[in-house]
Protein backbone atom coordinates (compact mmCIF):
# COMPACT_ATOMS: atom_id res chain seq x y z
CA UNK A 1 0.00 0.00 0.00
CA UNK A 2 1.67 3.28 -1.13
CA UNK A 3 1.28 6.41 0.94
CA UNK A 4 -0.13 8.23 -1.87
CA UNK A 5 -3.26 5.88 -1.41
CA UNK A 6 -2.66 5.78 2.56
CA UNK A 7 -3.39 9.96 2.73
CA UNK A 8 -5.75 9.35 -0.02
CA UNK A 9 -8.01 6.76 2.53
CA UNK A 10 -6.86 9.18 5.40
CA UNK A 11 -8.24 12.30 4.08
CA UNK A 12 -11.61 10.50 2.37
CA UNK A 13 -12.15 9.32 5.96
CA UNK A 14 -11.45 12.58 8.17
CA UNK A 15 -14.21 14.12 5.17
CA UNK A 16 -16.69 11.21 5.11
CA UNK A 17 -16.58 11.34 9.11
CA UNK A 18 -16.87 15.17 9.37
CA UNK A 19 -19.93 15.20 7.05
CA UNK A 20 -21.43 12.05 9.34
CA UNK A 21 -20.87 14.55 11.84
CA UNK A 22 -23.05 17.55 10.73
CA UNK A 23 -25.90 15.73 9.28
CA UNK A 24 -26.11 14.48 12.97
CA UNK A 25 -25.28 17.89 14.81
CA UNK A 26 -27.88 19.03 12.17
CA UNK A 27 -30.84 16.93 13.00
CA UNK A 28 -30.13 17.56 16.64
CA UNK A 29 -31.40 21.06 16.79
CA UNK A 30 -34.20 20.01 14.94
CA UNK A 31 -36.45 19.55 18.26
CA UNK A 32 -39.30 17.27 16.09
CA UNK A 33 -36.14 14.72 15.18
CA UNK A 34 -35.30 13.58 18.40
CA UNK A 35 -37.10 11.54 20.92
CA UNK A 36 -37.73 12.54 24.22
CA UNK A 37 -35.97 9.38 26.20
CA UNK A 38 -32.94 9.56 23.65
CA UNK A 39 -32.04 8.12 20.25
CA UNK A 40 -32.90 10.55 17.23
CA UNK A 41 -33.90 10.48 13.30
CA UNK A 42 -30.41 11.72 11.75
CA UNK A 43 -31.81 11.57 7.75
CA UNK A 44 -28.69 9.18 6.51
CA UNK A 45 -25.75 10.28 8.91
CA UNK A 46 -24.53 6.72 9.10
CA UNK A 47 -24.16 6.28 5.16
CA UNK A 48 -20.53 8.05 4.80
CA UNK A 49 -19.49 5.43 7.35
CA UNK A 50 -20.76 2.88 5.38
CA UNK A 51 -19.48 4.00 2.19
CA UNK A 52 -15.98 4.46 4.03
CA UNK A 53 -16.22 0.81 5.07
CA UNK A 54 -17.21 -0.49 1.28
CA UNK A 55 -14.59 1.78 -0.26
CA UNK A 56 -11.67 0.32 1.83
CA UNK A 57 -13.04 -2.34 3.65
CA UNK A 58 -14.50 -3.86 7.00
CA UNK A 59 -11.07 -3.40 8.83
CA UNK A 60 -10.70 0.48 8.25
CA UNK A 61 -14.43 0.88 8.32
CA UNK A 62 -14.53 -0.55 12.07
CA UNK A 63 -11.40 1.47 12.89
CA UNK A 64 -13.62 4.87 11.47
CA UNK A 65 -16.63 3.55 13.07
CA UNK A 66 -15.36 3.80 15.99
CA UNK A 67 -13.48 6.96 15.94
CA UNK A 68 -17.61 8.31 15.16
CA UNK A 69 -18.86 6.07 18.03
CA UNK A 70 -16.53 8.57 20.36
CA UNK A 71 -17.45 11.58 18.19
CA UNK A 72 -21.51 10.91 19.25
CA UNK A 73 -20.73 10.83 22.74
CA UNK A 74 -18.27 14.09 22.61
CA UNK A 75 -21.14 15.55 20.26
CA UNK A 76 -23.72 14.97 23.03
CA UNK A 77 -21.76 16.00 25.46
CA UNK A 78 -21.18 19.36 23.50
CA UNK A 79 -24.86 19.98 22.21
CA UNK A 80 -26.61 18.63 25.07
CA UNK A 81 -24.81 20.74 28.07
CA UNK A 82 -26.69 20.39 31.30
CA UNK A 83 -29.87 18.26 29.51
CA UNK A 84 -27.71 16.11 27.76
CA UNK A 85 -28.31 11.95 27.93
CA UNK A 86 -24.44 11.33 27.86
CA UNK A 87 -23.75 13.87 30.65
CA UNK A 88 -27.25 12.93 32.83
CA UNK A 89 -26.08 9.27 33.29
CA UNK A 90 -23.71 10.27 35.14
CA UNK A 91 -24.97 13.30 37.52
CA UNK A 92 -26.86 11.84 40.56
CA UNK A 93 -28.96 15.39 40.42
CA UNK A 94 -30.28 14.25 37.22
CA UNK A 95 -33.31 12.49 36.45
CA UNK A 96 -31.41 10.43 33.82
CA UNK A 97 -29.05 9.29 36.81
CA UNK A 98 -28.41 5.26 35.97
CA UNK A 99 -25.62 4.57 38.19
CA UNK A 100 -22.04 4.32 37.44
CA UNK A 101 -22.52 0.55 36.20
CA UNK A 102 -25.45 1.33 34.22
CA UNK A 103 -24.40 4.76 32.75
CA UNK A 104 -21.23 2.09 31.23
CA UNK A 105 -23.11 -0.36 30.39
CA UNK A 106 -25.16 2.45 28.57
CA UNK A 107 -22.23 4.05 26.77
CA UNK A 108 -20.87 0.59 25.55
CA UNK A 109 -24.44 0.07 23.80
CA UNK A 110 -25.64 2.73 22.83
CA UNK A 111 -22.12 4.37 21.43
CA UNK A 112 -19.47 2.49 21.47
CA UNK A 113 -21.14 -0.77 20.27
CA UNK A 114 -23.77 0.51 18.20
CA UNK A 115 -21.82 3.15 16.01
CA UNK A 116 -18.75 1.15 15.83
CA UNK A 117 -20.98 -2.21 14.25
CA UNK A 118 -21.77 0.60 11.28
CA UNK A 119 -18.24 -0.65 9.69
CA UNK A 120 -19.69 -3.61 8.55
CA UNK A 121 -21.06 -1.97 5.74
CA UNK A 122 -18.88 -2.95 3.29
CA UNK A 123 -19.26 -6.72 3.78
CA UNK A 124 -20.87 -6.84 0.30
CA UNK A 125 -18.25 -5.27 -1.69
CA UNK A 126 -17.26 -8.45 -3.71
CA UNK A 127 -20.81 -10.19 -3.45
CA UNK A 128 -22.60 -8.05 -5.33
CA UNK A 129 -21.89 -7.03 -9.04
CA UNK A 130 -24.02 -4.01 -8.97
CA UNK A 131 -22.12 -1.29 -6.49
CA UNK A 132 -25.66 0.28 -5.35
CA UNK A 133 -26.64 -3.26 -4.00
CA UNK A 134 -24.03 -3.91 -2.46
CA UNK A 135 -23.70 -0.70 -0.57
CA UNK A 136 -27.72 -0.49 0.04
CA UNK A 137 -27.48 -4.36 1.94
CA UNK A 138 -24.74 -3.29 3.37
CA UNK A 139 -26.39 -0.25 4.71
CA UNK A 140 -29.04 -2.25 5.92
CA UNK A 141 -27.05 -4.69 7.44
CA UNK A 142 -25.23 -2.11 9.15
CA UNK A 143 -27.92 -0.16 10.62
CA UNK A 144 -29.92 -3.34 11.36
CA UNK A 145 -27.17 -4.43 13.67
CA UNK A 146 -27.13 -0.38 15.24
CA UNK A 147 -31.31 -0.96 16.07
CA UNK A 148 -30.39 -4.56 17.69
CA UNK A 149 -27.50 -2.85 20.37
CA UNK A 150 -30.39 -0.26 21.29
CA UNK A 151 -32.74 -2.90 21.62
CA UNK A 152 -30.42 -4.63 23.85
CA UNK A 153 -29.77 -1.34 26.27
CA UNK A 154 -33.52 -0.56 26.09
CA UNK A 155 -34.42 -3.73 26.80
CA UNK A 156 -32.41 -4.01 29.38
CA UNK A 157 -31.59 -0.35 31.37
CA UNK A 158 -35.49 1.40 29.97
CA UNK A 159 -38.28 -1.34 30.56
CA UNK A 160 -39.24 0.65 33.25
CA UNK A 161 -40.97 2.94 30.78
CA UNK A 162 -42.78 0.06 29.05
CA UNK A 163 -46.08 0.69 30.85
CA UNK A 164 -45.84 4.52 30.66
CA UNK A 165 -45.34 4.25 26.93
CA UNK A 166 -48.41 1.95 25.73
CA UNK A 167 -50.51 3.63 28.37
CA UNK A 168 -49.98 6.84 25.95
CA UNK A 169 -53.09 7.80 24.13
CA UNK A 170 -51.47 7.30 20.28
CA UNK A 171 -50.63 3.78 21.17
CA UNK A 172 -54.06 3.42 23.23
CA UNK A 173 -55.72 0.56 21.21
CA UNK A 174 -52.25 -1.32 20.08
CA UNK A 175 -50.47 -0.56 24.00
CA UNK A 176 -53.68 -1.89 25.57
CA UNK A 177 -53.39 -5.40 23.72
CA UNK A 178 -49.62 -5.31 24.62
CA UNK A 179 -50.40 -4.30 28.24
CA UNK A 180 -52.51 -7.24 28.63
CA UNK A 181 -50.68 -9.82 26.86
CA UNK A 182 -46.86 -9.17 27.90
CA UNK A 183 -44.98 -8.33 31.49
CA UNK A 184 -41.13 -8.23 32.88
CA UNK A 185 -38.59 -8.29 30.22
CA UNK A 186 -40.88 -9.30 27.32
CA UNK A 187 -43.01 -5.91 28.16
CA UNK A 188 -39.74 -4.40 28.11
CA UNK A 189 -38.32 -6.26 24.71
CA UNK A 190 -41.82 -5.21 22.87
CA UNK A 191 -41.58 -1.31 24.05
CA UNK A 192 -37.71 -1.40 23.06
CA UNK A 193 -38.04 -3.02 19.57
CA UNK A 194 -41.17 -0.33 19.14
CA UNK A 195 -39.24 2.93 20.72
CA UNK A 196 -35.85 2.45 19.26
CA UNK A 197 -37.93 1.57 15.71
CA UNK A 198 -39.47 4.63 15.68
CA UNK A 199 -36.00 5.94 14.60
CA UNK A 200 -33.83 3.20 13.51
CA UNK A 201 -36.76 2.21 10.81
CA UNK A 202 -37.21 5.46 9.11
CA UNK A 203 -32.86 5.70 9.04
CA UNK A 204 -32.91 2.37 7.82
CA UNK A 205 -34.79 2.43 5.11
CA UNK A 206 -33.68 6.01 3.78
CA UNK A 207 -30.31 5.07 4.41
CA UNK A 208 -30.40 2.56 1.85
CA UNK A 209 -32.84 4.47 -0.58
CA UNK A 210 -29.74 6.67 -0.51
CA UNK A 211 -26.80 4.49 -0.71
CA UNK A 212 -27.75 2.91 -4.10
CA UNK A 213 -27.74 7.01 -5.91
CA UNK A 214 -24.83 7.47 -3.81
CA UNK A 215 -22.68 4.52 -5.27
CA UNK A 216 -22.92 6.12 -8.22
CA UNK A 217 -21.29 8.94 -7.62
CA UNK A 218 -17.57 8.40 -10.30
CA UNK A 219 -15.02 9.35 -6.96
CA UNK A 220 -16.23 6.13 -4.96
CA UNK A 221 -16.15 4.15 -8.39
CA UNK A 222 -12.92 5.58 -9.24
CA UNK A 223 -11.67 4.14 -5.39
CA UNK A 224 -13.42 0.89 -6.17
CA UNK A 225 -12.32 0.16 -9.21
CA UNK A 226 -8.90 1.28 -7.98
CA UNK A 227 -9.14 -1.76 -5.54
CA UNK A 228 -9.90 -4.35 -7.56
Amino acid sequence: MNRTFKTQRLTTSAVMLALAAALAVVCALIPFLNLPFGGSFTIGSMLPIVLVSYMYGIKWGFFVSFTYSVLQILMDLALGTGSSVVMALFMPESDGYMGGFAAIAILLLDYLVAYTVIGIGGIFRNRFKNKGAAVCVGSVVALSLRYLAHIVSGTIFYGAWAEWFFSQEGFYSVGGWILEHFSGTGLSLIYSIFYNGLFMIPEIVITAAAAVIVARIPYIKKIDGALE
